[in-house]
């Protein structure tokens, strides 16, 4: 069932939504009406299916039917600022700071997160993060997108991925969050900024890190390429633990001359407060969404 990968058809979409226009019509290049053909057919042959479930009716162009999309973990009643859900103390039709963002706010300005790191998110990001199924980045990505066209202007003037390491670069092959951010930029018609920020120290995997240690692990890991004078940039990650490693990136942007950084990211680990790592988040009272049910 989860195993169905969407077919490339479904990247051939010739219009797109965007932030400064209703439609942006596709370029035709050298070799594209060629291209035009093999997605007619493939279309034909190969119908788009659901990246979950498999199913062939698909009322958009985000590898997802209906269902699937409906059910998905979503968060709700989170901070805007760093994106823990946090319904005890916001008000009704409020977007109240958190009391520890009150306290001591983070790095970035903002947190644009659509989803719990939880059962099917948690797929699609292992399976793209480790096992190179790359059509997952554009599901994650276009359901970035789609949050980030509801909350409107103004606008990041370019989209920044939290880059890898070269060296963890070559052993992967590929950067997901870059992956993501590609068709996050794309679908909003945003320039992706891939290589503006660089990781200039190797630091080990975060996973399995307190969060003291994971704030260790990437102080200074970050610097800034070209100047960013008065950008407001969208910095991209594939999920929010801690926040250590965006708020060390977003402290580089700002350096490097940021007006405000958008930090998005596919999903947010929402920790339970008996995990070490949550401790420093032991305050926020979470609403979280109903599961979907794992296959047996």
């Amino acid at each position: 069932m989860f195993g169905s990968r969407p077919s490339s058809v479904n990247r051939g979409a010739s219009s797109v939504s965007t932030p400064g226009q209703k439609v942006i019509s596709a370029r035709l290049r050298p070799g594209a009406w060629a291209r035009g053909w093999d997605r007619l057919l493939a279309a034909t042959l190969l119908p788009p299916t659901c990246t979950l479930c498999g199913a062939q009716d698909l009322p958009g162009p985000a590898d997802l039917c209906g269902h699937c999309a409906e059910a998905l973990p979503r968060l709700r009643n989170a901070c805007p600022r760093c994106a823990l859900p946090s319904g005890a103390f916001l008000e009704a039709g409020t977007a109240s700071l958190c009391p520890r963002c009150r306290r001591r706010p983070p790095e970035f300005d903002t947190a644009l997160v659509p989803f719990e790191y939880a059962w099917p998110v948690d797929r699609l990001v292992r399976g793209l993060k480790f096992h190179g199924r790359r059509p997952f980045a554009r599901v994650l990505g276009m359901e970035l997108a789609a949050a980030r066209q509801a909350l409107g202007p103004p606008w990041p003037e370019c989209v920044v991925p939290l880059p890898l390491h070269p060296r963890r670069f070559r052993e992967r092959g590929f950067n997901q969050a870059e992956e993501i951010a590609r068709y996050a930029a794309r679908t909003l018609g945003l320039p992706l900024a891939a290589r503006v920020l660089e990781r200039a120290l190797p630091t080990r995997e975060q996973t399995g890190l307190s969060a003291a240690e994971r704030r260790r692990n990437v102080r200074h890991a970050f610097r800034v390429r070209r100047p960013l004078s008065g950008q407001r940039v969208a910095l991209i990650d594939d999920v929010l633990t801690t926040g250590s490693t965006a708020m060390e990136a977003a402290r580089a942007l700002k350096a490097g001359g940021a007006c405000t950084v958008e930090l998005w990211a596919a999903a947010r680990t929402v920790l339970p407060p008996a995990d070490g790592a949550a401790q420093e988040c032991s305050e926020y009272s979470s609403t979280r969404p109903a599961k979907i049910a794992r296959p047996t």
